[in-house]
């Protein structure tokens, strides 16, 4: 409960200290998404603000596994807060492939709509970006269904250009 009021005291912060400047100084980033689940992750920017994002991730326990493809579309806007510090929100789609190995092995997939929340960090005189994000889901079909809150993370990219 704390760390999700925490979270939304940063982003109302964020959001009352948007500038008018640019809000990214790279165009492509490649690198991994630490939390849930596991991310290998894209960002592409389109224009200034708008990015669309790509995640190929993968969760694994005991009884069951799943890799998940998702894809978004992502506004980000700049803080005045620090200097290469953006937060970003938006939307995407996401399906899920479960496996799972009870008693007996089955598997099933599901789709998923995704909201995105987040900040998004690019050291000055280093090609390193790093976000943290969060990406409730709210599952439409197969194995489960409902709203999941538990997903984003900790997101560190090499930025390309």
């Amino acid at each position: 409960m704390k760390t999700s009021n925490l979270f939304i005291l940063v982003v109302a912060f964020s959001i009352l200290s948007v500038t008018n400047s640019s809000a990214q100084n790279y165009k492509t980033a490649v690198g991994a998404r630490i939390g849930y689940p596991l991310t290998l992750s894209g960002k592409y920017f389109i224009n200034e603000s708008i990015a669309l994002e790509g995640n190929l991730g993968l969760r694994a326990f005991s009884e069951y596994s799943w890799i998940a493809l998702s894809a978004a579309g992502l506004k980000h806007k700049p803080l005045d807060v620090l200097d290469g510090l953006n937060w970003y929100y938006g939307a995407g789609l996401s399906v899920y492939f479960w496996r799972f190995e009870t008693i007996s092995t089955f598997s099933s997939s599901s789709l998923g709509l995704q909201g995105y929340v987040g900040l998004d960090y690019t050291f000055k005189k280093s090609p390193i970006n790093v976000t943290l994000d969060w990406t409730p889901t709210f599952f439409i079909n197969g194995y489960t269904s409902g709203l999941g809150t538990r997903f984003g993370g900790l997101g560190i990219r090499y930025t390309l250009n």
